[in-house]
């Protein structure tokens, strides 16, 4: 029999994860070391339905002597669904991790599952190209609230031991978190650079600003995503062997003092999201540059053309295409800024996060919490933005009303 996983926040040595950034690699039920169980009747285990990554190889690793099983203060969670700031508030902070992420799966879904099936119909005045990066930010997004938030942290509330963490099937929601968060990162990235392209270049725009295109550089970059998380499936040993079969998942000890190792976890850090976040700030900071020199250049041909009331129907285009980048551009930024921050911070620093103190893991952790969010922001900002978009979501929210209607209609 599987003994119970605890509770993560019960314990003054749980495992504290690592986040770099949207890479994640999951680690799902961590477990007592093999020599802790040779003396105890059960295995306890903690079920990181709390924190699920990748720790960093780097001075975070901490004394690779004090554990090969719990790995004490390896790293930093990539996700918290509960807080352990004050010990007294234990229940409270469980309470109100799962609320959050109750709401955060549901909101997330439903606003990303509708925002599929509307730009999917290509009715709200965008683009091909356009409307496919946004349908595939909304699926990565998607899949990341079903294998992260679904799949890893309500699971560990209803099914803290279940067949998900026996040790293939939790190093295989290693790879699948990290590729589909990288993926609707860099999918961020692949939208801001066709728009500055369509933008600022309009000599390539013809031939780079397509459907065809799009699908394309979507595929190449899912594909080398996913190629690239496949060794961290790797990283990983049994916590526990009970009746033959392999539970859950422990960082192999050489994964810290390995070269290998250490150079993807350094590459997987770099990869996402410090690249992103500065491709993104670069791309807008060009588009915004060109936007007001084309500004400048239009209004003083108008003004030497004396024309009254001059309707610019480009730059109307532009401007509502330039909305919806800055829209998503800026939430990227905006949502990811805090985690970049604290990884600076720790790098400067140099301090364990072991050892943070209360102000400091409050500033983390709602870097955490704001990741979170990032994966249910888009489809508001489509309906802010977009007035097509909110027309189809009204005849979209209408459509069930009216079948209701028609079938009481039929029975009377």
């Amino acid at each position: 029999m599987l003994s119970q996983p605890v509770d993560p926040t019960q314990s003054a040595c749980w495992p504290r994860m690592e986040c770099h950034s949207a890479s994640l690699s999951q680690l799902v039920g961590f477990t007592q070391s093999a020599s802790l169980s040779q003396s105890s009747s059960c295995i306890p285990s903690v079920s990181l339905g709390m924190s699920v990554t990748r720790p960093r190889s780097s001075s975070r690793s901490g004394s690779l002597s004090q554990s090969v099983g719990l790995t004490p203060s390896v790293s930093r969670p990539y996700l918290v669904s509960q807080s352990a700031l004050v010990s007294q508030s234990e229940g409270l902070a469980k309470s109100v991790g799962f609320t959050q992420l109750a709401s955060i799966s549901v909101a997330g879904s439903v606003a990303n599952v509708l925002g599929i099936v509307i730009l999917s119909q290509g009715k709200c005045g965008l683009s091909k190209c356009t409307t496919l990066y946004l349908v595939s930010m909304a699926m990565a997004d998607l899949l990341v609230i079903t294998c992260q938030v679904i799949l890893t942290h309500i699971k560990y509330y209803y099914f803290p031991s279940s067949f998900l963490d026996i040790t293939p099937m939790c190093s295989v929601r290693v790879v699948l978190i990290s590729a589909a968060t990288d993926c609707s990162v860099w999918f961020t990235v692949t939208f801001s650079f066709d728009r500055f392209v369509a933008i600022c270049c309009q000599d390539l725009k013809r031939n780079f600003c397509t459907r065809k295109t799009a699908a394309v550089v979507l595929q190449i970059t899912c594909i080398l995503l996913f190629l690239q998380n496949i060794p961290f499936y790797f990283a990983y040993e049994p916590g526990a062997i009970i009746d033959n079969v392999s539970w859950y998942c422990d960082i192999k000890p050489g994964y810290f003092t390995n070269p290998i190792w250490v150079g993807l976890d350094w590459f997987d850090t770099i990869l996402t999201p410090l690249v992103p976040f500065a491709l993104v700030l670069l791309l807008n900071s060009l588009t915004v540059r060109h936007i007001l020199v084309t500004s400048r250049a239009r209004k003083g041909l108008r003004s030497q053309g004396k024309t009254r009331n001059y309707s610019d129907p480009e730059m109307e285009s532009r401007k509502k295409s330039v909305i919806l980048l800055f829209s998503i551009s800026g939430s990227f930024i905006l949502l990811w800024l805090v985690n970049v921050i604290e990884f600076f911070y720790y790098i400067i620093a140099g301090k364990n996060t072991m050892g943070y103190t209360n102000s400091e893991l409050i500033f983390q952790q709602v870097g955490f919490m704001l990741l979170n969010l990032s994966c249910c922001t888009n489809t508001f900002i489509y309906g802010l933005t977009q007035s097509k978009f909110r027309e189809q979501l009204r005849n979209a929210v209408k459509y069930p009303v009216t079948i209701f209607q028609l079938m009481t209609k039929q029975n009377n």
